[in-house]
């Protein structure tokens, strides 16, 4: 009898175009000897998570195979639709994960979507171990009245339609407004309203999408406010974009002096990088500006404001009822101190007129299989050290592991750290000392079921051609954005 992880793949599912292999050329016992020393490790998501978890495996384990399956035709997650369009700098790190994926004991499978066109249970019968690093493709609902109205958006759909997520190209915001709301106080919404606000000439030489510079160079908008329902203590964005919204071009910040009384002394006892950021904010909504930098702001038809102490109760209509006109906020106090800080209504709201509202309250992570523990309110996998909790041989790494927070640093460290608790399972024999067929098992599934996977030399035919059609018109690339259209590029 077959071992168990090889019952379900048989000859029968090889794919139809070509001859199943001849068996006198390898005996099913040559092949699990060689096997015997090769750890085939499956790992779900190709973003940050997932190839610096590959990263590590590769590293520290000289015989270990790693498959990468991703959904989407392209590579990188985040990286590419998430980062934006104006900071490529940070997209630097795809040089890593391209070595990483050259290296011939690893293997990238795009267009194939675990959950719908493999099951994590066929994984892990093929696999000795499998690490999910999916990430968070969702965003937290508002779930006030309104929110349904044309012309709200969730700020992770408003960032995927400029950077070409495919599921996000029929997004069609309506930038005919003189105002626009973010909901949220991280370097998400700082990143949204800088492009909102950034001259369209500036960004012309960026990878964001033609169809989206188009929209943006008609573009009415003229002042974004990015409200939070705590105070300046409490943003959740970094220095480095602060200053940039600072900075930016035709652009002057809106910030109430009222908002800072008193935090000069509490600025001594702060971690430092909070205390560079709240001296920083300080500096920019009561000090008064040089000769040249005042000149600067008076000649700006832009403006950018932080709302503080500003909960959203309701989304406004416009008379016709058929989209967006304001947005209803509810006036907060804080309580609490440190961490424990939250903000309480105090029964006071104002109503702030806006054509467009964006929420930037986070992003949030869905289940994947239903033989995966989920835990729905943290939106998390329950994990120890990144050990899926009652599953042995099944790990996670990334937003999935902790929730949708840090940068791709700590993505990066957190991803590690998942890897050496694999190697640690590994060393210690608790994960499956049988041979695994690994890919060559789930190719043949995948191709019983009409699903064609895209590979990494296949990527980088798409990535040529982006490149090639960018340098028409002086940009770093032109995203492809249509799937059917990569499909055809690649003679699928």
């Amino acid at each position: 009898m077959a071992p168990r992880c090889w019952r379900w793949w048989h000859w029968s599912v090889w794919p139809r175009t070509r001859p199943p292999p001849a068996r006198s050329t390898l005996s099913f016992r040559q092949h699990f000897s060689t096997q015997e020393k090769t750890p085939q490790i499956c790992v779900v998501g190709s973003g940050p998570a997932g190839f610096y978890t590959a990263q590590h495996l590769l590293k520290h384990h000289t015989q270990a195979r790693v498959d990468i399956y991703e959904k989407q035709l392209v590579p990188f997650g985040l990286v590419r639709f998430g980062v934006a369009p104006d900071h490529p700098e940070v997209k630097n790190v795809i040089n890593t994960f391209t070595q990483t994926a050259h290296s011939d004991r690893c293997a990238f499978w795009g267009n194939v979507e675990v959950g719908r066109d493999v099951t994590v249970p066929e994984l892990r019968e093929a696999y000795h171990a499998v690490v999910l690093s999916y990430g968070a493709e969702d965003h937290q609902a508002l779930d006030i009245p309104g929110e349904e109205l044309p012309g709200v958006f969730s700020a992770r759909a408003f960032v995927g339609w400029y950077n070409g997520l495919p599921e996000n190209q029929e997004l069609a915001p309506d930038l005919s407004c003189d105002t626009a709301v973010i909901l949220g106080q991280g370097n998400v919404a700082l990143d949204v309203a800088r492009i909102l606000l950034t001259p369209p000439e500036h960004l012309e030489r960026t990878d964001i999408t033609k169809a989206a510079l188009g929209v943006l160079r008609q573009s009415q908008v003229k002042t974004v406010w990015i409200v939070g329902r705590r105070g300046p203590l409490q943003v959740a964005f970094t220095i480095k974009e602060l200053r940039e919204m600072i900075q930016l071009p035709g652009t002057r910040p809106i910030l109430d002096p009222e908002d800072f009384l008193g935090l000069q002394d509490r600025i001594k006892e702060m971690p430092r990088p909070r205390k560079r950021l709240t001296e920083l904010l300080l500096q920019t909504a009561t000090e008064k500006p040089r000769v040249e930098e005042a000149a600067r702001l008076a000649s700006a038809s832009r403006a950018w404001g932080l709302r503080f102490f500003r909960s959203p109760q309701q989304v406004l209509p416009s008379p016709d009822g058929r989209r967006v006109a304001g947005i209803r906020l509810a006036v907060t106090r804080l309580e609490g101190v440190g961490e424990a800080t939250r903000a309480v209504p105090t029964g006071d709201v104002e109503d702030l007129p806006c054509g467009l509202v964006l929420s930037s309250i986070g992003y949030k992570s869905h289940p994947i299989d239903p033989s995966v523990p989920f835990d729905l309110k943290l939106g998390v996998i329950p994990n120890m050290e990144g050990r899926v909790v009652d599953v042995p041989g099944l790990y996670c790494s990334g937003w999935v592991k902790r929730g949708p927070t840090g940068v791709i640093g700590t993505t990066m460290n957190d991803s590690f750290l998942t890897g050496q608790m694999l190697l640690q399972d590994l060393k210690a024999g608790l994960l499956p000392s049988g041979p695994r067929p690994g890919s060559v098992a789930i190719q043949a599934l995948l191709s019983s079921r009409g699903v064609r996977p895209v590979s990494f030399s296949d990527w980088e035919k798409l990535d040529a051609e982006e490149v090639a059609r960018g340098q028409g018109s002086g940009k770093s690339r032109e995203k492809l954005v249509d799937p059917q259209e990569m499909l055809r590029l690649l003679g699928h």
